[in-house]
């Protein structure tokens, strides 16, 4: 299992945390995601066999917050 702190820019509230998790869960491979909203950051824990950090970035994206690199 990899862990991944991801940078994401536009989360606000508990819908957008809502959002986000819930995304990245839906993920084969995704065990765990976690929002910090103070820090505006994702702690992701996945299988790199299984789910790349692209796919991880691009459902984070494709619910409308920017992911900083």
């Amino acid at each position: 299992m990899a862990n991944k702190t991801i940078n994401v820019e536009g989360m606000t509230c508990g819908h957008c945390k809502s959002s986000v998790e819930g995304a990245l869960n839906k993920l084969a491979g995704v065990s765990s995601a976690e929002v910090n909203l103070e820090e505006n950051q994702v702690a992701v824990q996945y299988d790199e066999g299984k789910v790349s950090e692209n796919d991880l970035n691009n459902a984070i994206e494709d619910q409308g917050y920017d992911v900083i690199a």
